[in-house]
C-alpha cells in the first residue's frame, strides 16, 4: 500500500510534496547532511538509520533525480520556518491596484476638473490609473480630439506621474496608463494636523495684542482717568428762560 506524500501549505504559496523516512520508496538515495554536507549515495536503509542516529528526519527534497536526493533534517521546524518565510513575503509584497477614469473627448472644463482632482488623487495614493476616452457615434471619427485630451493630461500631471502606457486606440475607446512616480511603499500618510500642531499653527497666527510685554507693567501702573466732575459735582442744568 502506497502511503500519500506530506503535503506543506505555504499558508496561500504552492502545496510542495515531500516525502519523509518511511515515504520513501527508493532502494537508494543520495545523502545530504544536516549541515548540507554530501555523505554520497547510500541505501534507504542506512540512510534511515543516519537519520535515527541523529534524531532527524529523511527528507525527500529532489524526488526526480537519479537518485533521489535527501536530507537529514527536523522536518517540524522546516514546516514552520517555511510558513513565516511565506508569511513574511506577503507582509512585504505590494498589490498594485489600477483605478480607471473615464473621459468624453468632448468634455466640458468643470467635469475635466473633477475628474483630474479624481485621477491626482489617485496618484497621490501610490495607484496607477488607467484613462479611457470614450468615443460614440460621429466621435470615432475624430481620435485626434481623444489624443489631444490625453496629452493635455499627461502635461498637467508630469509632475505627479509618468506615463506607463501610451495612448491607444482600442475599439471605440482611446487608452493610457499613468502611473505615480513615487512608489506605493514611499508615500507616506500626512497632511493633516495633530490638535497640537493645530493649536500651535493658531497661537502662530493669532494676531498680537496691542500692548506689549514691556508696555504691559506700565500700562498696569497707570491711574484711571478720573472725570472731570463726579454726579454729585455735576452741576444742574438751568431751563432757559
Amino acid at each position: 500500500m502506497r502511503i500519500a506524500p506530506a503535503r506543506i501549505a505555504n499558508q496561500g504559496g504552492p502545496i510542495s510534496d515531500l516525502r519523509v523516512n518511511d515515504q520513501i520508496r527508493t532502494k537508494e538515495v543520495r545523502l545530504v547532511g544536516p549541515q548540507g554536507e554530501q555523505v554520497g549515495i547510500v541505501s534507504i536503509d542506512k540512510a534511515l538509520q543516519l537519520a535515527a542516529d541523529v534524531d532527524l528526519d529523511l527528507v525527500e527534497v529532489a524526488p526526480t533525480a537519479r537518485p533521489p536526493v535527501c536530507k537529514l533534517m527536523d522536518y517540524g521546524k522546516y514546516k514552520y520556518e517555511s510558513a513565516q518565510k511565506a508569511r513574511a513575503s506577503r507582509r512585504n509584497q505590494q498589490q498594485t491596484v489600477i483605478k480607471e477614469m473615464k473621459l468624453r473627448p468632448k468634455i466640458d472644463k468643470h467635469d475635466y476638473e473633477t475628474k483630474k482632482g479624481h485621477i491626482v488623487r489617485f496618484l497621490t495614493a501610490g495607484d496607477k490609473v488607467k484613462i479611457t476616452i470614450m468615443f460614440r457615434g460621429r466621435e470615432q471619427s475624430r481620435p485626434e480630439l481623444g489624443r489631444r485630451l490625453l496629452d493635455k493630461l499627461a502635461e498637467e500631471l508630469s509632475d505627479l506621474a509618468v506615463i506607463e502606457s501610451a495612448a491607444k486606440q482600442d475599439g471605440r475607446n482611446m487608452i493610457m496608463v499613468v502611473a505615480p512616480i513615487r512608489p506605493k511603499g514611499e508615500i507616506k500618510g500626512g497632511g493633516r494636523k495633530t490638535g497640537r500642531d493645530r493649536g500651535e499653527a493658531d497661537s502662530a497666527d493669532a494676531p498680537a495684542d496691542d500692548v506689549t510685554a514691556e508696555e504691559a507693567p506700565e500700562a498696569a501702573q497707570a491711574p484711571a482717568e478720573t472725570p472731570d466732575a463726579t454726579p454729585d459735582e455735576k452741576p444742574a442744568e438751568t431751563p432757559e428762560s
